[in-house]
């Protein structure tokens, strides 16, 4: 009965970890959805008025890499590197490694840099 009792006293401090995990997980979430609510007006102005501003492109990107892992974010992260790329290919390639390591769980892997 005892080995019952603690068993069962584990179980419930596991779903209390869990649930306390879940949460942060929805906060960081709800902070990710509001960063690229933000930044997407500013990303429809850089394109808009067709910006060169290659300070104010990149630190954009910057802050778009912290949410391109939601739809939202990385809808406006791609385009904003699509519109940069023109204007500074070498730049705009560094960014999407960048997503590709922080993000992309199924980046495809070439050359002898990516062997194990």
């Amino acid at each position: 009965m005892t080995d019952r009792n603690n068993s069962q006293s584990a179980s419930l401090a596991g779903d209390a970890e869990f649930a306390k995990i879940r949460s942060l997980v929805a906060n960081v979430h709800a902070i990710h959805r509001q960063k690229a609510a933000s930044l997407s007006p500013i990303v429809q102005s850089l394109l808009d008025t067709r910006s060169r501003n290659v300070k104010e492109i990149e630190h954009t990107l910057d802050h778009l890499l912290d949410c391109a892992c939601i739809p939202e974010g990385l809808g406006s992260f791609k385009a904003l590197c699509r519109y940069y790329y023109p204007i500074n290919p070498t730049a705009t390639t560094s960014y999407v490694h960048a997503y590709r390591e922080m993000w992309d769980t199924e980046a495809p892997q070439h050359g002898p840099a990516y062997q194990a």
